[in-house]
C-alpha cells in the first residue's frame, strides 16, 4: 500500500497494490500492522455501506465527542468525490478541505481522522460507498455542516441543481454558525 499525504495533516490517501490477471483482481484493503506504521494505532468497530445514485450528496457529517469518529472510506463501485473539512478550532488549516476522487476502478481509500467533517457526492450513474469507523454511531451526537457553505469553497463537480440531499442535511448550519467541539492547542 502507498500512503499519500495531503495538504492537510492527518488526511491520507491510501493506494493499494492491485494484483490482476485473467481471473480478475485481488488487493488488500486493510492491514492493521501497515496502518499502524503509517497512520497510527486505530481500532475500527463498525463497517458501513451505502448505495446512491448520481448527484446524491451525503454530508458533511461528524460526531461530537465522546463519540467522534475517524473513518477509512472507499468507493466499491462507481465514482464519488469525497471531501473532508478541517473543523478543529486553532488548526492552521481550519475551514480548509481536501477533495479526493474515489472509484471502484482506482480503489483508493481516504483516511479521515477525528476533527473533520466528511461528505461525498456521486459522480457516476450510481455508486456503492463503504467505510470503517473507530467509534460507535451515536444519534444524539450526530452533527454536520452545510455542504453548500460558500465559505468552504467546495467544488462538488456536479451541477448544483442536480444535487440531492436528505432533509436533515439540507438544514445543517454553516461552519461559521456553529460552535465546533474540536480544538487544536
Amino acid at each position: 500500500m502507498n500512503f499519500v499525504s495531503t495538504p492537510i495533516s492527518g488526511l491520507t490517501i491510501i493506494e493499494p497494490r492491485v494484483f490482476g490477471d485473467e481471473r480478475g483482481y485481488f488487493f488488500e484493503s486493510f492491514n492493521l500492522n501497515t496502518f499502524r506504521k503509517h497512520i497510527g494505532d486505530i481500532h475500527f468497530v463498525q463497517d458501513n455501506e451505502s448505495k446512491s445514485s448520481h448527484g446524491v450528496l451525503r454530508g458533511l457529517h461528524f460526531q461530537k465527542p465522546p463519540f467522534d469518529q475517524a473513518k477509512l472510506v472507499r468507493c466499491v463501485s462507481g465514482e464519488v468525490l469525497d471531501v473532508a473539512v478541517d473543523i478543529r478550532k486553532g488548526s492552521p488549516t481550519y475551514g480548509q478541505h481536501v477533495s479526493v476522487l474515489l472509484s471502484g476502478e482506482n480503489k483508493r481509500q481516504f483516511f479521515i481522522p477525528r476533527g473533520f467533517a466528511h461528505g461525498f457526492v456521486v459522480l457516476s450513474e450510481s455508486a456503492v460507498f463503504a467505510y470503517k469507523v473507530d467509534n460507535w454511531y451515536a444519534p444524539t451526537h450526530d452533527a454536520g455542516i452545510a455542504w453548500n457553505d460558500a465559505a468552504l469553497g467546495i467544488d462538488w463537480q456536479v451541477d448544483l441543481s442536480k444535487i440531492l440531499v436528505s432533509e436533515k442535511d439540507g438544514k445543517l448550519p454553516c461552519l461559521g454558525e456553529m460552535e465546533t467541539p474540536f480544538r487544536v492547542e
